[in-house]
């Protein structure tokens, strides 16, 4: 059967519907007729019209489904792997065995893209390991400069830090690109501050206050074309060891912004919060988190280093069958921060973004429970990993973690997996992979997703 061809097996469709329709329609004159002798002929009429309405709706549900199982189903898991390679760099096999020579043409074509794309890639890698080298160089001439250098952008956004920066930050809160300054300084110096460079057009001198730490820097703000500015804050003021370099981490497309609409924002424009928790069990509504882990992901491209990876404090003793899964003790989370004041860290450092998790409704109920006690709204926008799949893939596929990570070429470390952290990031790396896959089927901005994974929502009940 797997060597008829396409046309062939859909026209083999059609005859069984014909005949087959026309065998069950003899069936049911046969059987009317045998009651003829028994029964008013009124109401063998209508028997007969019963029993073959039936029969054939019985045989449309048996031929819908052998052309669903031999026809649909791989075409849409062919469009789903050739987007994969074409869009998320997927090395794949295409399997389509009941399309005839479909699935095989389909692969010549993508052999004959690879070659030409490999050359391209080996061209793009020499030059990145030229820039990385030069990258390399500089960091490490920046780290002996004993200042540290933040790029902020015109509305007040960090759109670089390098390694000093990122040590005075980390005293306030964990770093991060695309965040306001604001949220690591006073509101009010800065502005102040900013006004003043503005209205002189050249280099002012500030003390800026730290939030929430009592800790304040003597700074230099200068003014660039374009608006923004460079903060620049001596090194030796932020108390870091002299081992403590840090790669340089930017982004110059931020520089630009964008003042569209939240759901009218391209995909590939968003800030995400991709995050994962480990419990004390399956149960939000009365289990407790013990360990959050999250990392970002900024213009398509996780961000190195903006992470957490923070044990936290339940309560209450840890099931030994819980540890067995995520391996934390209890002697681990001893002294460690509470739910509350874990939670404020990861709000504060999911600000302004996306929150992104693998079957987000199991995750976000922890965090909504205890939204009190933290004292903060959880009224992020959302995206789910687990719809997306589903939005690719159709609702047939298996969305699990593990599926997604072996479809789409992601390696989970064996001693990562089950970690919060370890696996925060490889959903990031699995959410990174399938945006350009989603904007390939037309799904451009935030907006078009959401509208498009409410279709798949009973996914989500199923698993929770």
């Amino acid at each position: 059967m797997e060597r008829l061809s396409l046309r062939l097996r859909i026209f083999l469709f059609f005859c069984l519907q014909g005949l087959g329709g026309t065998a069950l329609v003899l069936l049911a004159l046969y059987l009317g007729h045998a009651r003829l002798d028994t029964t008013d002929p009124a109401a063998v009429f209508v028997f007969t019209g019963i029993l073959a309405a039936f029969l054939l709706v019985g045989l449309s549900a048996a031929i819908w489904l052998l052309f669903d199982e031999n026809v649909a189903k791989p075409i849409e898991k062919l469009a789903a792997s050739l987007r994969a390679k074409a869009h998320a760099g997927v090395d794949t096999t295409l399997d389509a065995r009941y399309l005839g020579d479909l699935a095989p043409a389909a692969s010549a074509v993508s052999a004959a893209l690879s070659e030409s794309a490999v050359a391209t890639a080996d061209r793009i890698a020499a030059e990145t390991e030229r820039l990385n080298a030069e990258k390399a160089q500089l960091t490490a001439l920046l780290t002996e400069i004993p200042v540290a250098t933040i790029l902020v952008g015109a509305a007040g956004q960090i759109v670089l830090y390098d390694g000093q920066a990122a040590e005075v930050l980390s005293q306030i809160h964990t770093p991060r690109l695309n965040a306001q300054l604001a949220e690591y300084f006073d509101e009010a110096a800065l502005k102040a501050a900013v006004r003043r460079m503005h209205k002189t057009g050249r280099e002012v001198t500030a003390t800026l206050r730290a939030i929430d730490a009592a800790l304040s820097f003597e700074a230099r703000m200068k003014p660039m074309a374009g608006g923004g500015y460079i903060l620049i804050i001596d090194a030796e003021q932020a108390e870091m060891p002299p081992e403590a370099a840090r790669p340089i981490v930017y982004d110059f497309d931020l520089l630009h912004g964008d003042d569209s609409a939240f759901d009218a924002k391209p995909l590939s424009k968003l800030t995400f919060t991709v995050f994962d928790t480990e419990t004390t069990g399956l149960l939000p509504h009365k289990d407790e988190i013990v360990q959050i882990g999250a990392v970002r992901v900024l213009n398509g491209r996780i961000t190195p280093g903006e992470t957490i990876d923070q044990l936290v404090d339940p309560g209450c003793p840890i099931p030994p069958a819980s540890t067995k899964v995520h391996h934390v003790t209890d002697a681990m989370v001893a002294g460690k921060p509470d739910i509350a004041e874990a939670g404020r860290r990861f709000h504060r450092f999911a600000r302004g973004s996306v929150i992104v998790a693998h079957n987000a409704p199991f995750d976000m109920a922890f965090l909504h429970r205890h939204k009190a006690r933290m004292g903060v709204d959880w009224d992020h926008p959302i995206l789910d990993t687990v719809l997306l799949s589903a939005v690719i893939w159709g609702t047939t596929e298996q969305h699990t973690l593990d599926a997604l990570c072996t479809r789409l070429n992601v390696t989970i470390p064996g001693h990562l997996r089950h970690t919060a952290l370890g696996d925060a990031h490889a959903t990031a790396e699995v959410l990174v992979k399938m945006l350009p896959m989603l904007e390939a089927r037309g799904l451009k901005t935030f907006g078009d997703v959401i509208a498009e994974t409410r279709r798949h929502g009973r996914l989500l009940e199923d698993l929770n």
